[in-house]
């Protein structure tokens, strides 16, 4: 059974960092893409980063680049997200999600039907 578990998430001030944890059991880690998502109350779930299985590749929602920084540890099944200078037009619930069928990002990676397991989510609230 595959499981997919975020952390980290919680409420900061405008301009501080936060590092979210995604933990992913059941599946073969280094075979998918993995991907963030957020959503924002009344707003469409949206795709923040999405980095490919030897993360060599990595994509960025123009609203987070130079903020933002995705990574992965094979070895421990992991995705990061590294948050700096932090908006309060960043808050949202904080979504992993690992790509399926692919290593790769490509085009689609913003796009949410592209995944094929996601975690619960964690909250991240910035304050002005």
């Amino acid at each position: 059974q595959v499981q997919v578990v975020e952390s980290g998430g919680g409420l900061v001030q405008a301009g501080g960092s936060l590092r979210l944890s995604c933990t992913a059991s059941g599946l073969t880690f280094d075979n998918y893409a993995m991907g963030w998502f957020r959503q924002a109350p009344g707003k469409e779930r949206e795709g923040v980063s999405c980095i490919s299985w030897h993360g060599a590749n990595i994509y960025y929602a123009d609203s987070v680049k130079g903020r933002f920084t995705i990574s992965r540890d094979n070895g421990k099944n992991r995705l990061y997200l590294q948050m700096n200078s932090l908006k309060p037009e960043d808050t949202a619930m904080y979504y992993c999600a690992a790509k399926a069928a692919s290593g790769y990002c490509s085009g689609s990676w913003p796009t949410k039907s592209s995944y094929k397991y996601w975690g619960q989510g964690t909250q991240v609230t910035v304050s002005s």
